[in-house]
């Protein structure tokens, strides 16, 4: 395993299967293995609490799933998790971390297009998606459905984990230096502010088509159906003539961003925290942007940034160009062995304006 700084690519976490310091029941897969992450499957058993929770320093998941639940399903023919409805699914994958690595997870792409909000919780947990050096033990998500009911089995893969070693974020002119180098970023000026900021097109050429809203009362989505839905039947078109939508209160959003990111090899990106200064409203679920997105060598010239926005208390007016958001870039501790887009099935690579997986194009 590679004792550098920085994100592990995909050889280093086969090694640390190979060690012991991830396992899984059954066996975990190398179709699991991301350039710089590890897919998380879900368990057979889902069990409906009261309300989202962490576990709290010394108290485990299964404590206080005595406290919370309400009543559990089985998984195991499929089952419906309903919108509105919050879950916990103990995962097929456990930890035994050495004391020099942390860990951090987020849901995938097409989870968070969905906007199927997914966060890992741990034994001793005092923070969602952080898993401290040396932690040992169980692995559990929190699963709330917001838009659309879907329908789940055994072995789903709705979120993912990447592995640190010390602290590897670039400050502003180390990213200002990549960038003049590798491009981060066209269509747009760089914005370079603790990270790479970006904005939303509203304004796409040839088009007024601009987003997507999603419908209040929809049908239920299998996630394993690839391709297979119908788009106008869970999704408003959004149109623009002047640049600018309005955003409701509750709603789900698809939009794009005006600039076509770019992740060279050697690093990875993750999209930073929502910031109330921002506006009303909070962009992206999925927040982890892989070595080689948008790569020219690995079937990119960059790509869109595409944005998941569900709007706050109040209706908030969205222009063209105004800044939402921004990728904080990090180092590999070493190239990862596969890039993004470059022989595995990459969903994403050269996007635009893009829904999940499961509908058809």
């Amino acid at each position: 395993m590679t004792t550098g700084t920085g994100i592990l690519p995909a050889q280093s976490i086969e090694d640390m299967i190979a060690f012991g310091q991830l396992t899984g029941q059954p066996a975990i897969t190398s179709e699991q293995v991301q350039p710089a992450s590890l897919d998380l499957r879900l368990g057979t058993t889902a069990y409906r609490v009261r309300a989202s929770f962490l576990a709290g320093e010394g108290r485990s998941v299964a404590d206080r799933l005595t406290e919370f639940e309400m009543h559990r399903i089985d998984l195991s023919g499929g089952a419906v998790l309903e919108k509105g409805c919050v879950y916990v699914v103990p995962l097929m994958e456990a930890l035994a971390l050495p004391a020099d690595l942390t860990a951090v997870a987020n849901a995938k792409s097409s989870t968070g297009r969905l906007d199927l909000l997914t966060r890992t919780i741990t034994d001793g947990g005092v923070e969602f998606d952080r898993i401290p050096a040396g932690y040992s033990g169980p692995l559990y998500a929190e699963i709330c459905p917001r838009s659309f009911s879907v329908l789940v089995r055994p072995g789903m893969r709705l979120n993912q984990i990447r592995f640190r070693r010390g602290q590897s974020v670039l400050d502003d002119a180390t990213l200002a230096d990549l960038h003049a180098t590798d491009t981060l970023v066209a269509g747009g000026p760089a914005v370079i502010s603790d990270g790479l900021g970006f904005s939303v097109d509203l304004r796409p050429e040839g088009t007024d088509l601009v987003g997507f809203r999603a419908k209040p009362h929809t049908g239920v989505i299998d996630l394993d159906l690839i391709g297979h839905y119908d788009p106008a039947d869970y999704w408003e078109p959004i149109h623009s003539s002047d640049g600018h939508i309005i955003l409701d209160p509750g709603a789900f959003y698809i939009l794009v961003s005006r600039e076509a990111v770019h992740i060279p090899p050697d690093y990875a990106a993750e999209m930073a925290p929502y910031l109330a200064m921002v506006g009303e409203f909070r962009v992206h679920y999925a927040g982890f942007f892989d070595p080689g997105f948008g790569h020219a060598a690995a079937g990119g010239a960059g790509a869109r940034g595409v944005l998941e926005v569900r709007c706050h208390e109040a209706p908030f007016v969205l222009e063209h160009g105004q800044g939402v958001g921004r990728l904080v870039y990090e180092r590999m501790a070493e190239r990862p062995a596969t890039l993004y887009g470059a022989d595995i099935a990459s969903n994403y690579q050269g996007q635009g304006l893009k829904l999940s997986k499961h509908f058809r194009s």
